[in-house]
């Protein structure tokens, strides 16, 4: 990590908060920030389209942290917030309705972050996390109530995001379409993310066969990117229009750089 002096960080701190919140107040979580703040002071994103690669993170969590805390008018959204209560219940009555399409999000945070910014009401589609699986059988039943009903899988570019998306395409059953809706190494690439390394291995043979090789050693080589690292703005202009029905495309490489590149399962705007 390289050494950033005080004064430096915390102004990069508030410049990183700004963007964070463009356009129109957008709540976002601390992990977002950090990202954000690595780009501000180490803007190594900013290469030519054309190029493909991944960075990785040049500040220090840990001083990253501290310079937070010494910013309390920053309101962010906590990373891994108490998931929301389920009351069976009080909700009987939804699970009569029919339900086109349900998000599935790997990092809670990242789900509290878009249920903060109002995508499950823009985009009339619940957002649920891990722990609510597996799936309620009467919102399994009430999805199957609706045509063409979706089950959206939004998850980091890692082995536990693509486990997540088999993990929810074992519980849906076979009634149920279920699409990834999360990162691959492409996307990451092509987006210029910063890339976690060191995380634990995984054997090239547990990972999709449908992936390029490429893209299966970069995972099994321990690199994670994580939803956090895409900017509020764009993931929730990706994730909604997706939701939406116009954000899927098959998992084919673009034939040349444009301005919204087909980089993979989803269509994610570049800079």
């Amino acid at each position: 990590m390289i050494p950033v002096p005080e004064r430096l960080l915390g102004r990069a701190l508030r410049r990183a908060a700004e963007r964070c919140g463009r356009p129109g107040q957008l709540a976002f979580t601390a992990r977002q920030l950090y990202y954000e703040t690595d780009r501000v002071l180490f803007p190594l994103h900013r290469g030519p389209y054309r190029l493909r690669y991944t960075t990785r993170p040049l500040l220090s969590e840990a001083r990253f942290a501290a310079a937070l805390a010494r910013c309390p008018e920053l309101d962010v959204l906590p990373d891994a917030p108490a998931a929301p209560p389920h009351r069976p219940g009080p909700e009987g009555d939804l699970y009569d309705y029919a339900f086109p399409r349900l998000l599935v999000c790997q990092d809670p945070g990242v789900a509290g972050m878009l249920r903060a910014n109002r995508l499950h009401l823009e985009g009339a589609c619940p957002v649920l996390t891990p722990e609510r699986l597996p799936l309620d059988e009467r919102l399994l039943a009430a999805m199957g109530r609706a045509d063409g009903a979706v089950v959206h899988v939004l998850h980091d570019a890692s082995p536990a995001g693509l486990a997540l998306f088999l993990r929810v395409l074992e519980h849906a059953g076979p009634g149920l379409r279920v699409r990834t809706a999360g990162l691959l190494p492409r996307h990451a690439a092509a987006l210029h993310l910063a890339a976690l390394s060191g995380r634990p291995r995984c054997p090239v043979e547990e990972l999709p066969a449908e992936l390029p090789a490429a893209e299966r050693a970069w995972l099994a080589g321990g690199r994670v990117a994580e939803l956090a690292a895409v900017r509020p703005a764009r993931l929730l202009r990706t994730v909604l229009r997706t939701v939406r029905g116009g954000g899927f495309a098959p998992p084919a490489r673009p034939a040349a750089p444009t301005r919204a590149r087909d980089t993979g399962f989803l269509t994610w705007p570049t800079p």
